[in-house]
């Protein structure tokens, strides 16, 4: 299998969607997806607040890894933030999630970002042990909180 990678560029976004769907599938989360074509546009190609990444076997795109910069005042430098990584059913097991991983570690170093950093589903343990076996470390001394919807709507006001 010839593994390849590249930028989705904006004739790629039904695609991008497509993927996350699929990703929303797998997490049990599908009710939560109310990303659009439109908006996916908008805000990853117009105003370039997020970049993906496709692996493509031998042709096809077969995974994505979508993610943005974050910064770290004690690194005092930006971190890239890996948001959505999927890869196909039928190409599981292949060494595509690993090299998309590994991809993005390369950009990481050659953007001279500090660190890459994501989140996993506590129940994921196929995922869990995927990351640690690449020689990831959990942050278990950190919660990620949340504000989104009607309460982000009304966060400032209070």
């Amino acid at each position: 299998m010839e593994l390849t990678f590249r930028y989705a560029q904006k004739e790629d976004t039904a695609l991008i969607l497509t993927f996350i769907k699929k990703l929303a599938e797998y997490e049990k989360m599908s009710e939560e997806v109310v990303a659009t074509e439109e908006l996916l546009e908008e805000w990853i190609f117009d105003k370039k607040k997020a970049e993906v990444i496709f692996a493509v076997a031998d042709g096809k795109e077969a995974g994505l890894a979508l993610f943005c910069h974050n910064f770290s005042t004690f690194l005092g430098r930006a971190g890239i933030h890996l948001e959505d990584l999927y890869v196909d059913q039928e190409y599981r097991g292949k060494g595509i999630g690993k090299g998309l991983l590994k991809k993005l570690g390369e950009i990481t170093a050659e953007r001279g970002c500090g660190r890459l950093e994501w989140a996993c589903l506590d129940w994921n343990k196929p995922s869990i042990d995927f990351y640690l076996s690449m020689g990831a470390e959990a942050m278990d001394e950190w919660t990620t909180y949340r504000v989104a919807g009607k309460t982000l709507e009304d966060f400032g006001k209070k």
